[in-house]
């Protein structure tokens, strides 16, 4: 029918940004986030007219517009798109590019580009995106003739969604937005996703009837709830203890008794020692990368462990571990199929408790000296948080508080940048907040991290919505701070902060602020920040000393003999002149 409706559709006279505008509404995108640049305002004018169908957010950083997008995609599977403008405005957003990639979020960013007549001639913010952005994205391309818009925007969505979903870049020649074309819009493209092979699926279910020590890991991005509830059923039914990627906490129910915590930095020891043990690891949706495999040391690459690997794109299964079967599907089919196999005998009932036991001892709130004790802090706010709460978070130690001792319910989201890339958590819980205005919405981030885009938090009070910024201040560089420390302890450089008063800088945008210096003042002051309807900024004063969840900077130091003061500099002596020389 919309095929039809296209077919017979009375094209009228539009100027190239029209046609862009109303390009992305015939293709299902209804979120802009931008920066404005005079490169794309013809693209701007079209979406004056595209009020009702899509949400312009205007942004104050190309990053934080880029990284508003990536969360978008990550929580609803589908592409927002983000416009920035050309040369500084494209390096900007470049950041979240490489977090929507190597996340495998799928996402639209436009760059406004000069006249396409200037090319070559280091025009003013010339740069050629197609190199810039090819190791970064899924696919670069250029508009120079307004008439291929409705093809290049409709092909992008398909890319961006198709296989291992990612972002693609699009620049826009700035003459070819003014050029006046009749052409018409093209409907969204109906595409099956790809099905497990059923061989495949009897196979690997015979794996997984012949092992006694399995262990899953639960990646991927785009898990739709028919997926994750297909997904659950499978792995529950087996019993099979379950692990989830870097930063992919939320793929997994953490309250189910076969949750066994997560592979990626700060990991529990017990449980990276247990998955030496197994003797089967289905790797569903995870990439088995850098951080999942403790820097590609977990696993024998030879594969004597047997790895089934599901993914999406065949290219990537395989890539660094050989496998012992490949599943090329979309995980959300995949799961679904598995769901529907007859579930194998256990014998690995002991084996699942014991991973589950980690979990929950892992859980267990240390002793941690000073006045706020933060795994406390992250228990209590397991219990305050709504059924369908979403938590962002930035890069950075910090973050381990919260996969370590939170457990995140089905209903729950939590999306992180798993190429570590700080500055990410704000504006994503802004970009949360205004695709789920509703839902309530958490955002984590380190002092350093929240200095980076901590002015999104304007665009939250610009568009009315209000997420929570909790800020973890330890006045550093607090991941760097640690490495420092343990490859030259006492000598500390380059990784002090001095931050402003946190409380005052949303208070002076007109939102709540809490400063919290004890475990106890920490509920009250979040009940008082939910409750106030604002955009709130919660300061959680950390002790400096505890630089993970498991280590100090005392610890970190222990044994190790402390460097000698360096010698104070002396001053040069000054020959004395004479007075009579003075005169002279």
């Amino acid at each position: 029918m919309e095929l039809k409706i296209a077919r017979n559709a009375q094209t009228v006279l539009r100027h190239g940004g029209k046609v862009l505008a109303d390009a992305l509404v015939a293709q299902g995108i209804d979120h802009v986030f931008e920066v404005p640049g005079e490169s794309f305002l013809d693209t701007l004018d079209g979406l004056y007219d595209q009020g009702g169908k899509i949400k312009l957010v205007t942004c104050r950083f190309e990053a934080g517009a880029v990284n508003m997008a990536d969360a978008y995609g990550k929580l609803t599977g589908r592409p927002a798109a983000a416009m920035v403008t050309r040369g500084p405005g494209a390096c900007h957003g470049a950041i979240g590019v490489h977090v929507a990639f190597q996340d495998s979020t799928p996402m639209l960013l436009f760059v406004g580009q000069i006249p396409h007549m200037d090319t070559g001639r280091d025009a003013f913010q010339e740069v050629d995106y197609r190199q810039m952005f090819a190791p970064l994205a899924k696919w670069v391309t250029q508009i120079d003739h307004a008439r291929r818009i409705p093809e290049v925007v409709a092909h992008a969505v398909d890319v961006a969604t198709r296989g291992r979903p990612g972002p693609v870049v699009i620049a826009l020649s700035e003459e070819m937005q003014k050029d006046q074309v009749q052409v018409p819009d093209l409907p969204r493209g109906d595409v099956s996703p790809a099905f497990p092979d059923p061989a495949a699926m009897t196979k690997m279910r015979a794996l997984l009837a012949k092992s006694k020590k399995p262990i899953a890991v639960v990646g991927g991005s785009c898990w739709t709830d028919a997926g994750r509830a297909a997904l659950h059923s499978f792995l529950l039914e087996n019993k099979v203890p379950v692990t989830v990627g870097f930063r992919r906490q939320a793929h997994y129910d953490g309250s189910q008794d076969n949750f066994a915590g997560d592979l990626g930095v700060g990991s529990d020891p017990g449980l990276i020692g247990k998955l030496k043990e197994a003797d089967l690891i289905l790797a569903i949706g995870s990439r088995l990368g850098d951080a999942v495999t403790q820097g590609y040391t977990l696993l024998d690459m030879a594969g004597s462990t047997p790895i089934v690997q599901v993914l999406p794109d065949g290219a990537d299964i395989g890539r660094v571990f050989r496998t012992a079967l490949g599943i090329v599907s979309d995980l959300n089919t995949f799961a679904i199929a598995a769901a529907e196999l007859e579930p194998v005998k256990v014998v690995w009932g002991k084996w699942t408790q014991e991973l589950r036991s980690l979990r929950e001892a892992q859980r267990a709130v240390p002793n941690y000296e000073g006045n706020l004790n933060l795994g406390t802090v992250m228990r209590e706010l397991e219990t305050m948080l709504t059924p369908d709460a979403i938590v962002t978070t930035d890069a950075g130690n910090f973050a381990g508080w919260a996969t370590r001792f939170l457990n995140f319910k089905e209903g729950q989201r939590y999306i992180g940048p798993t190429n570590g890339a700080m500055g990410y958590s704000v504006p994503a819980a802004v970009g949360a907040a205004i695709t789920f205005p509703d839902r309530m919405v958490i955002g984590m981030v380190g002092d350093g991290g929240f200095m980076m885009t901590g002015q999104e938090i304007a665009t939250a009070f610009h568009h009315g919505v209000a997420p929570i910024i909790m800020v973890f201040n330890n006045n550093m560089y607090g991941t760097i701070r640690m490495h420092q420390e343990k490859a030259y302890p006492w000598r500390v450089s380059g990784t002090a902060l001095t931050n402003p008063d946190f409380c005052k800088y949303i208070e002076a945008f007109g939102g709540h602020g809490e400063v919290v210096t004890t475990t106890e003042e920490f509920g009250p002051a979040f009940r008082r920040a939910v409750a106030s309807g604002k955009p709130a900024l919660i300061e959680l004063r950390t002790n400096p000393d505890q630089i993970t969840t498991r280590a100090t900077i005392a610890d970190l130091r222990a044994g190790k003999t402390p460097p000698k003061p360096a010698p104070k500099a002396k001053r040069a002596a000054v020959p004395r002149v004479s007075q009579a020389k003075k005169r002279g």
